[in-house]
């Protein structure tokens, strides 16, 4: 929300909301003395990945505008790269400000759960949503991260690449990657361990519930918050994204319940992951920007569901409430950027931007 200003979700189902009152991120923006330039597209309501779903159209990549900049937050981090601004703020509830960061070749921040207030942003996931920057470079994420959570520290300075140690998220998260993604993130990781970076492969034993743990909480609380409109204005919501509201509101109370306690046993996996180094990595986007309009995209020789893939590297640390970065780290034959996914402890997003700074 921006005061004065419509808050429209990219959707027709909120026409004529004009917000009273700025969220929090916005007054602390403004009390920064931050300019801000306008608002941008979205994938409808932030449930998608593509931000082909919208009342306002498309947003384009703007390195190839037959191809998606990545979503929900398409527009953010297109405004972005464009150069139209220095920085953009996003939401993040199953990768949707890492995705299109990656997709763009910047740096996304999508902070510890609950670090950066999200009163007055609309939601989609009440357990699972985040607010942060978009930006180009870490030292700006830092700023930007400072600002909205509303407190300024001093930052730890960046740390020397040598003796830090990562742990290599395998197997679940190495399996399905694009080549030209694939030999990106290999290429960086062999420019860390030339600096003195110590690689050690890690696992999470239940990666193969993540994505029915994610859909079973986030499509429940969506249908929730918008129950009303689904009975009153069904028509007005894009077709997609009507249909996976609709989908949430079958989902059975002991499903949900169930999910909530696989979140608990993803969490603790997690931790139990970081145990013994100081972050984890990983690709954030398995594949690079997808082209508009495409619905599968074909990897090691089998035709997957884009969603699917662009959501499947980022939605477990939303799930759990861990920061995580992305940081540019190469680009495919294509040329098409690729980012890298750095995680770390619960309520640790500082030690973790002074770690993706030695790392960038």
């Amino acid at each position: 929300d921006v005061r004065g200003v419509a808050t429209t979700a990219a959707s027709r189902v909120r026409e004529g909301h004009v917000a009273a009152a700025d969220a929090t991120s916005v007054s602390r923006l403004r009390a920064a003395g931050a300019v801000l330039v306008g608002k941008t597209n979205l994938h409808e309501f932030a449930l998608g990945t593509t931000n082909e779903d919208s009342a306002f159209g498309p947003a384009r990549h703007p390195l190839d505008p037959a191809r998606s900049p990545g979503g929900s937050s398409g527009g953010s981090a297109a405004s972005v790269l464009a150069g139209m601004a220095y920085a953009s703020i996003g939401s993040d509830t199953g990768g949707s400000i890492r995705i299109p960061s990656a997709a763009c070749g910047l740096v996304g921040l999508k902070p510890t759960l609950g670090a950066v207030p999200a009163d007055g942003v609309v939601p989609l996931s009440t357990t699972m949503d985040h607010v942060g920057p978009i930006c180009r470079s870490v030292e700006d994420a830092q700023l930007l991260f400072d600002v909205l959570r509303g407190e300024a520290l001093a930052a730890a300075p960046p740390r020397v690449p040598r003796g830090i140690r990562l742990g290599l998220l395998r197997p679940y998260f190495m399996a399905l990657l694009d080549s030209g993604i694939a030999d990106a993130f290999e290429a960086a990781c062999g420019r860390l361990r030339s600096a003195g970076v110590e690689f050690v492969d890690v696992a999470i034993p239940h990666a193969g519930d993540i994505a029915a743990v994610y859909s079973h909480i986030a499509l429940s609380e969506a249908a929730a918050y918008h129950a009303a409109t689904l009975d009153q204005r069904a028509d007005a919501y894009t077709p997609n994204v009507r249909l996976r509201l609709e989908m949430g509101r079958y989902i059975l109370a002991e499903d949900y319940v169930r999910a909530l306690r696989g979140r608990e046993v993803l969490t603790a996996e997690v931790d139990a992951a970081l145990d013994g180094v100081d972050a984890l990595v990983l690709p954030t986007l398995a594949i690079p920007a997808p082209a508009i309009g495409a619905e599968t995209v074909r990897i090691a020789g089998s035709d997957e569901p884009v969603r699917n893939v662009m959501l499947r590297l980022t939605q477990l640390f939303n799930i759990t409430g861990h920061p995580a970065i992305t940081v540019p780290c190469g680009s495919t034959p294509e040329g098409l950027p690729a980012g890298a996914q750095i995680v770390g402890r619960v309520a640790g997003d500082l030690p973790l931007l002074s770690l993706a700074r030695a790392l960038e």
